[in-house]
């Protein structure tokens, strides 16, 4: 199966205007399958959410993190059971840092890369990489950020990130701060059991590259090396505001050299032979309908290996 997670969210105990409780009815009411907390540099949360969900009996799970909010931009983590000091940020060294939160367990990775940075709100993510193996993954989409200015950016930071060879997985996030509504906005997706532990899951999609983001419907590609072939098809999700209609999808292969289209129906697979693929080993998939613009963007998956 898969699971819906919105894992960029904050309460009371930072800058948001939801309680613990008002979070946890919000993600309820939108189905969500799991959710992370991510107050800005606290942690306090932590308990009040667990006290909550223990009170309401829900089938929901949480992910407790927090988002590191620096001079030189911001930093989500996932499965962060300790507040980590951050005093030796570094601007030429953000390794310090992700490295200190790795050894205790935790996921790291950037949050909305181009949003605006100094002066005005110091969230551009302005520190530079010299090892990305510290790098879990990249907010490629931040939902309230502008699509052009921050978001499209952000998608072809990380795209040119895998091209040059570099193994980091992506996500999404509403940013949540009050009960904005989810309709229309990208989730990340994550394979799972049904009673499966929602912090195994998650740390497996992110260190295997296997998370997706959509507004609703999932982009599968399975691979069949003895046939040399991908098998695309579309599967539908329980997430509320997407409405399929009967217009063709365009599924979008960017190699390092070229980016393949192809035109297919979600009632029927598509069958890519590996010849038709121009002997790319790289490949990056991605949704649309009508056209390759951003604005026309539904989904995009897994990167393929060849």
């Amino acid at each position: 199966m898969y699971k819906r997670l919105e894992l960029h969210n904050h309460t009371i105990e930072s800058d948001g205007n939801l309680t613990p409780s008002e979070l946890i009815d919000l993600m309820c009411d939108d189905k969500v399958d799991a959710f992370a907390l991510t107050d800005h540099n606290t942690i306090s949360g932590h308990i009040k959410i667990q006290e909550a969900l223990a009170k309401k009996n829900i089938p929901l799970s949480c992910i407790y993190g927090m988002e590191y909010t620096t001079y030189y931009g911001h930093i989500l983590c996932f499965d962060l059971k300790e507040y980590i000091p951050w005093e030796n940020i570094n601007l030429h060294n953000p390794e310090l840092l992700f490295k200190a939160i790795k050894e205790k367990g935790a996921l790291a990775g950037v949050a909305h890369p181009f949003s605006y940075g100094y002066p005005i709100g110091c969230c551009r993510f302005e520190m530079t990489f010299t090892d990305y193996s510290c790098l879990d993954f990249i907010e490629i989409f931040n939902n309230p950020e502008p699509l052009h200015e921050v978001n499209e950016q952000g998608l072809l930071w990380w795209e040119s990130l895998i091209l040059e060879g570099h193994r980091i997985a992506f996500t999404s996030g509403m940013d949540l701060h009050s009960k904005d509504s989810m309709h229309g906005q990208f989730a990340t997706f994550i394979e799972g059991k049904e009673n499966g532990d929602i912090i195994t899951e998650l740390k497996q999609a992110i260190h295997t590259q296997r998370t997706w983001v959509s507004k609703g419907p999932l982009l599968v590609i399975e691979k069949n090396d003895y046939t040399k072939t991908l098998y695309i098809s579309i599967q539908n999700t329980t997430k509320p505001g997407y409405v399929e209609d009967e217009r063709p999808y365009l599924l979008s292969l960017r190699t390092k050299k070229e980016t393949l289209c192809f035109s297919f129906n979600h009632k029927a697979p598509l069958i890519i032979p590996y010849s038709n693929l121009n002997s790319s080993s790289i490949l990056i998939p991605k949704l649309y309908k009508d056209n390759l613009e951003i604005e026309n963007l539904i989904a995009v998956a897994p990167v393929i290996y060849l």
